[in-house]
C-alpha cells in the first residue's frame, strides 16, 4: 500500500476533521514591538472570515477601554468564524469577555511546575481548583470553552493528564496543548497528545511556538497524533521566534496529509501582505507559501523543467495561495527561460543562437550586479544585440 492510501485511511478511521484557529490578533500582536490599530485588528478578521477560519482569537477584553471596543466591533460583525476571548483562570476576566459577547472563551493557566512554583508562587491543586471554578462558571454562562495549559510541553505528565481530566469533568470543551517555549519536536509532541487523548478523551487543540523552528512540524504532528484543533497565527507572526503559521500548516494538511480542507487559500499572499504591514514584520521572500521567491525559478534546469511541467518543481500552483509564477533571468539561467520570457512576455521569438548570445550577456551582468535582472534590463541587452548585428551589416 502507498503512503498517500495510508494516510487517507487512517484519517477516515480517526474521522478526522481538523478546525484552524487563529491568534493573530491575540498572540501576534503580543510579538515584542507589535501593535495593531483597532481598524487593522477588525480588518484582519474580516480577512480570516473570508479564508474560512473556524475560530478567531480576537483579544484580550480584561485590557479594557480600546481592546474591549474592538473584540464588540469584531463581534458585531456577524462573521462566520467563532469569536473567543483570552482570559487567565479568572471569573472578572470571564465577565469582561461575557461583555463583550463573545461565544467562546480561552481559559489559561499554567501546568508546568517551574511556571506554578515561580510564576504563579502557588500549588498544584489550586491551579486546579482556580481552573475548575473559572470553567464552570464559564459553561454556567453557555460559552465555549477551551482550557488552555500553558507551558503544557514541559508538564508533569501523571499531573496534565489530571489537569485535563478536571477541565473534561467541569465541562470544557477542549484543551489547548502549549508548547509555550517551542522545546517539543515532532516525535515527542506525538507521543504526548496520542497519550494525553488515550488517557482523558478530550479534544485537543494544537498551541506551538517555533523557538527551535519546528511550529509547524509539531502542529502537524499533533494533528497526526488525533488533536482535532490547531492554533495558528498569519505568517507565523507571535512572541520571540513566533506561532506555527497559518499559511503552511493550511497547506500542509492539504498537501502533506492529502486531508480535505474547505479554507480559501487565494487569499494569503494578500492577507500575508497585509499582516506583514500592519505588523511591521517584513514578508522574507523565501517564506514558505507566500513569499515571492517561492514561485521564482532561475536555475536553467529548473526554468526548462517547469516550463515543460510545473509539477516537476513545484508542490502546487502559484495560483492557488495568490501567487503568480516567474522565470528570473540571472547567473543560472538556460537558454529555454530565455527563449520562454522573451516570447510570453515580451512578444519576442528568438532563434537558439539569438537566445544562446543575450544569455551570455544576461549572465555576465548578473554576475556584475549581484543579481538577477529587471525586465528592463534584459530589453537594453536585446537591442544592444540587434544594434550590433545590425552594424555587423553595414
Amino acid at each position: 500500500m502507498k503512503m498517500d492510501d495510508i494516510q487517507k485511511d487512517w484519517f477516515k478511521e480517526k474521522d478526522a476533521r481538523v478546525y484552524v484557529v487563529d491568534t493573530t490578533l491575540r498572540d501576534g500582536e503580543q510579538t515584542a514591538g507589535v501593535v495593531f490599530t483597532n481598524q487593522e485588528k477588525v480588518q484582519i478578521a474580516r480577512y480570516l472570515n473570508q479564508m474560512g477560519v473556524d475560530q478567531i482569537e480576537a483579544g484580550i477584553p480584561v485590557m479594557g477601554g480600546f481592546e474591549k471596543d474592538c473584540i464588540k466591533e469584531i463581534v458585531s460583525l456577524g462573521l462566520n468564524s467563532s469569536i473567543m476571548a483570552w482570559n487567565r483562570a479568572v471569573i472578572s476576566d470571564i465577565e469582561q469577555s461575557i461583555c463583550c459577547g463573545v461565544d467562546a472563551v480561552a481559559i489559561s493557566i499554567s501546568t508546568s511546575d517551574i511556571h506554578i512554583e515561580h510564576k504563579l508562587q502557588t500549588t498544584r491543586q489550586d491551579v486546579l481548583k482556580r481552573m475548575d471554578d473559572a470553567v464552570k462558571f464559564a459553561k454556567d454562562n453557555q460559552l465555549y470553552v477551551s482550557v488552555n495549559a500553558e507551558d503544557a510541553s514541559r508538564s508533569d505528565m501523571a499531573y496534565l493528564t489530571e489537569f485535563a481530566l478536571t477541565a473534561k469533568r467541569a465541562g470544557a470543551d477542549r484543551l489547548r496543548f502549549c508548547d509555550t517555549v517551542g522545546t517539543l519536536d515532532p516525535l515527542a509532541t506525538y507521543r504526548y497528545i496520542s497519550t494525553l487523548i488515550g488517557a482523558v478523551g478530550i479534544d485537543i487543540e494544537m498551541h506551538t511556538h517555533n523557538d527551535f523552528g519546528m511550529a509547524t512540524a509539531n502542529a502537524l504532528a499533533g494533528v497526526y497524533a488525533g488533536a482535532k484543533y490547531v492554533g495558528v497565527t498569519v505568517n507565523g507572526l507571535g512572541e520571540r521566534a513566533g506561532n506555527a503559521c497559518l499559511q503552511e500548516v493550511i497547506m500542509g494538511m492539504k498537501y502533506l496529509m492529502k486531508l480535505d480542507l474547505p479554507y480559501n487559500t487565494t487569499l494569503f499572499r494578500e492577507v500575508a501582505e497585509y499582516v506583514a504591514k500592519a505588523s511591521g514584520r517584513d514578508l522574507p521572500v523565501s517564506k514558505p507559501i507566500v513569499g515571492s521567491n517561492i514561485f521564482a525559478h532561475e536555475s536553467g534546469i529548473h526554468g526548462d523543467g517547469v516550463l515543460k511541467n510545473p509539477l516537476t518543481y513545484e508542490a502546487f500552483s502559484p495560483e492557488e495561495v495568490g501567487l503568480e509564477r516567474q522565470i528570473v533571468i540571472g547567473k543560472h539561467s538556460g537558454s529555454a527561460a530565455i527563449r520562454s520570457k522573451f516570447t510570453r512576455e515580451y512578444g519576442i521569438k528568438l532563434q537558439n543562437d539569438e537566445a544562446q548570445e543575450i544569455l551570455a550577456q544576461a549572465r555576465q551582468m548578473s554576475i556584475d550586479k549581484k543579481r538577477s535582472l529587471f525586465d528592463k534590463e534584459l530589453m537594453y541587452i536585446y537591442e544592444e544585440y540587434l544594434r550590433a548585428k545590425k552594424n555587423e551589416k553595414e
